[in-house]
């Protein structure tokens, strides 16, 4: 093999942390796989001679790609406005696939991944690599360009936003979330909103995101009789619920009138729901490949 064969493969080898390391940082399926492709392309350009740690040599080169991205959405102004929800990993009822736990960092539910849209893009950066994939803080600071204490301080602050947010930890019982959800949607097709309320927690969040087709449908809804209301819209004949797994946790993917409509993440904590994270954007509902779950 030459010695570009053999930087091939090993980056081949890797591909798969750092699509998930890049789908951390950006909340962007698409955009990580262009990142990642930008990293061998400088890879490939500079060779590897000298590099002792290959892994972490790569990681750092997503990271400065992923970093100069959030940097160009903010140039752009093209912050969300308002709700945003990131792209979905969408897996099987019965399992995510190697390729999907490869993208989720220990299980980072879709609702951490909100959170994490609100960060600047240094502090996103910095709570990604440290909190999430492990590197010290003498090796990211050269990435986004601060000392090593200065990049202590952007994650912590990214860590206090993050807490403050108070994203709950979901039930690790899938089995037990499925019935949580599974109840949530016999009783939205009952409609039978005191059984909707005794499965959402008090104070339920329901994040939605439309996108710029139904801007109308982007809110944020709290309280669960306000959210219990929302969801008597299943009630509707030609409304289709496929169980699925979002994030690593019970979701479904909605269809109506035999078209994908919505994705929709729960976070069942306690035996309750309490945030429902819906992406609506029939734009980015189309670039998934929903037929692989078949």
């Amino acid at each position: 093999m030459t010695e570009s064969d053999v930087l091939a493969a090993s980056f081949e080898e890797n591909r798969s942390r750092l699509r998930g390391v890049a789908y951390q940082m950006l909340g962007s399926l698409a955009e990580a796989d262009d990142a990642v492709q930008e990293a061998w392309l400088r890879v490939s350009r500079a060779g590897a001679s000298g590099v002792d740690n290959f892994g972490a040599w790569l990681t750092t080169i997503v990271a400065r790609v992923c970093l100069n991205v959030l940097r160009s959405r903010r140039s752009r102004h093209e912050e969300p406005m308002g709700v945003h929800i990131p792209d979905p990993v969408i897996s099987r009822a019965d399992g995510t696939t190697p390729e999907d736990e490869a993208l989720l960092a220990d299980s980072v539910g879709l609702a951490l991944q909100v959170v994490l849209e609100t960060l600047t893009p240094a502090e996103r950066v910095a709570f990604v690599l440290h909190d999430m994939f492990g590197l010290s803080f003498e090796e990211i600071g050269p990435i986004v360009g601060r000392s090593t204490t200065t990049t202590r301080q952007l994650a912590s602050r990214a860590r206090r936003r993050v807490r403050g947010a108070d994203v709950p930890a979901p039930d690790p019982d899938l089995g037990r979330q499925r019935e949580v959800v599974d109840a949530f949607f016999a009783a939205a097709r009952r409609g039978d909103l005191e059984a909707l309320v005794a499965v959402l927690d008090p104070d339920v969040v329901r994040h939605a995101d439309g996108g710029t087709a139904h801007p109308e449908a982007t809110a944020v809804v709290r309280g669960a009789a306000a959210v219990g209301r929302h969801a008597l819209m299943f009630k509707q004949p030609d409304v289709r619920l496929r169980p699925v797994l979002v994030n690593g946790a019970a979701g479904v993917v909605v269809n109506v009138a035999g078209q994908p409509f919505a994705i929709m993440a729960f976070t069942v904590s306690g035996g309750a729901i309490v945030q429902i994270d819906i992406m609506a954007d029939p734009d980015r509902l189309s670039g998934l490949n929903l037929a692989a779950l078949d």
